[in-house]
């Protein structure tokens, strides 16, 4: 081998061990699976990107009321419990809007009432104009206490001063109930359609 061709040969020798150890040291590690309460806090407090929110897959009417009564009998039989700090089998929060993510198919463990009104997954619409599967909604209160949604069902008279609704509810669990929320306009409830719904 002559003096040239061993240069050579040294010379490409190490710039592939330069490039490999460059490599190496630069690569990223492969991302980690993030942790669940992470990931829970990012939903439960609406900072998901609004990419995340219009990926929440597209759902008809008559499926979110579908979803909504599964919980009326999914503990053995009988309702949900409520909870603010429970999951549910499924990964949905036990609370009310835990449960009204999960009638709409929104990421888990669901967004609280004040990231169902405010970040882009509901519109807010006239109460006249509710359907089943929109929402009826209260989340101008800095207490998850004083929070509230409920899944509109159907008007019970027509006189639209009462109408029927899927709720998950405090010492309850999940209900079906009649309601008069919003329909003076004082309560500090409104109607909101969520965005992912059909028709």
């Amino acid at each position: 081998m002559t003096h040239n061709s061993t240069r050579r040969w040294y010379m490409a020798a190490l710039t592939a061990v330069l490039c490999a150890g460059s490599v190496a040291l630069t690569a990223p590690a492969a991302p980690a699976a993030p942790a669940a309460p992470t990931a829970r806090v990012a939903v439960e407090a609406g900072t998901l990107a609004p990419d995340t929110i219009r990926a929440a897959p597209r759902i008809t009417r008559a499926q979110v009321l579908a979803r909504a009564k599964t919980w009326l009998t999914a503990n053995n039989g009988r309702p949900v419990p409520y909870s603010q700090t429970k999951y549910w089998k499924d990964g949905y929060r036990q609370d009310c809007s835990g449960y009204v993510s999960m009638a709409l198919g929104l990421p888990k463990p669901g967004p609280n009432t004040v990231a169902l009104k405010n970040n882009g997954f509901t519109r807010r619409i006239a109460m006249k104009d509710l359907a089943p599967g929109d929402l009826v909604l209260k989340a101008n209160s800095n207490s998850a206490d004083y929070r509230h949604v409920v899944i509109f069902d159907g008007w019970a008279n027509s006189a639209h001063t009462a109408y029927k609704s899927y709720e998950q509810a405090g010492g309850v669990g999940t209900r079906w109930k009649q309601h008069s929320y919003g329909v003076n306009g004082r309560d500090g409830y409104h109607a909101y359609r969520p965005v992912n719904i059909t028709g």
